[in-house]
């Protein structure tokens, strides 16, 4: 098992926590010098929340952190980062971020690319199935939320 998958699993753990609190399964953790320093899973139906997505959450849960601490970090998530959560990277200078999935909702990789922060990909199946059980057993849920951002993309 490499890093990558290891941290991956721990997002994930966050992404199932998510659904056992009622909300969408989404997860994410901050690691620095091979240490998940914070961990973070979407909170938006469980806190009523236009904000706390998995990355946002686990960015605010490590604290105010240093220029040199943010540019020593990772961001592991299950799902590809919306256009905020992506500003949120950028704007603290986190280098690199390791998405588990893009296929069933691609979000602002090229911003990040284009702000010079590195992006893996790692397909992971387990990120995948998670999302899309979600997905087909809340259509009513998912739906919802991507009507408050203006967005009607369906889940592939």
């Amino acid at each position: 098992m490499t890093l990558d998958d290891y941290f991956m699993g721990e997002a994930i753990k966050e992404a199932q926590k998510s659904l056992d609190e009622g909300g969408i399964p989404i997860g994410a953790v901050l690691v620095k010098d091979s240490e998940i320093i914070s961990r973070g899973h979407n909170r938006l139906i469980q806190n009523d929340s236009v904000l706390l997505h998995a990355e946002m959450d686990a960015i605010e849960n490590a604290g105010r952190l240093n220029y040199e601490d943010y540019i020593k970090c990772t961001l592991y998530t299950t799902l590809s980062p919306c256009p905020m959560c992506s500003g949120a990277v950028i704007l603290y200078n986190i280098p690199k971020v390791v998405i588990g999935e893009n296929t069933t909702l691609m979000g602002a990789e090229n911003l990040l690319r284009c702000n010079d922060v590195e992006v893996v990909v790692l397909n992971d199946l387990r990120c995948r199935d998670l999302f899309l059980k979600f997905a087909a057993n809340n259509p009513e849920v998912w739906d919802d939320e991507l009507s408050k951002v203006g967005n009607t993309t369906e889940v592939k």
